[in-house]
């Protein structure tokens, strides 16, 4: 059956510091299901401008444990507290991430007990669909973090997890690519039409994301996550679309933007 799904932008910034953005942030409604994709800051003070009832809140689905996307969920946590959220909430997150959070949830005195709601932790597994109602969520790997593996893992042996997602309900199918590592990581998402595809800008090339684009079945492209080079050189980069994806439909989102697909 198919619905209206919404899509509303809490924060669509890159990782830089911006005076004006919000960090990578992102509510769904889909299906049935009220999804928080990334919990970058300022996501809890966002959620109450938009009134979203902490009870509304079905999944939060983090990409990865860079600040950008992560940094939020800690308030996030205690702000659940705080407002009484009462029904049982899955987080979830790259598998190195679980202990880590949990303990700084304990170090933040956000101790399980305190909670009135249950709080699940749940590992992401690569190209493992999880239901969440009516709603299917699939994590695809994304190479984003393998150039830290390579400078880094030696020393610092661990996961380096990223992902993109495939969120599929209501008659819709939404692709979310997270931060990617070069195009070949949207491929899992392209496989099949979308009606939505969510795309960062800060990690590869526009002109050869366009053209890859321009090539696939697409409904909609919202693009994100807009790297300080060309923050101030959007028109430049807006006509470079226009030029490049022909008829696909498709904007740049900000802060605050709502989409209906």
């Amino acid at each position: 059956m198919m619905s209206t799904a919404t899509l509303t932008c809490l924060g669509t910034a890159d990782g830089h510091p911006s005076a004006d953005r919000n960090h990578s942030s992102f509510l769904y409604r889909l299906g049935g299901a009220t999804l928080l994709v990334d919990c970058g800051e300022p996501a809890t003070r966002q959620l109450r401008a938009h009134a979203v009832p902490a009870d509304d809140i079905d999944r939060v689905l983090i990409t990865h444990l860079h600040c950008d996307h992560v940094g939020g969920l800690f308030m996030l946590m205690q702000g659940f507290w705080l407002l009484g959220r009462k029904r049982p909430l899955t987080v979830h997150l790259p598998s190195e991430g679980v202990a880590p959070v949990r303990q700084m949830l304990n170090a933040s005195y956000i101790f399980p007990e305190l909670l009135p709601f249950t709080a699940h932790w749940q590992a992401w597994r690569r190209g493992a669909s999880e239901p969440c109602g009516d709603v299917t969520l699939t994590p695809h790997y994304s190479t984003h973090l393998e150039g830290l593996r390579s400078a880094h893992g030696a020393q610092h042996p661990q996961a380096f997890e990223a992902f993109s997602l495939v969120l599929e309900g209501g008659g819709r199918r939404v692709g979310h690519s997270g931060d990617i590592g070069g195009l070949h990581d949207l491929e899992p998402l392209l496989a099949q039409p979308l009606d939505l595809l969510v795309c960062e800008v800060a990690h590869c090339e526009p002109d050869e994301l366009f053209q890859r684009l321009a090539r696939a079945a697409v409904g909609h492209i919202a693009f994100t996550h807009v790297g300080s080079r060309w923050r101030d050189r959007r028109p430049e980069l807006k006509a470079m679309a226009r030029e490049r994806l022909g008829a696909t439909p498709f904007s740049f989102v900000e802060d605050n933007q709502r989409l209906e697909f």
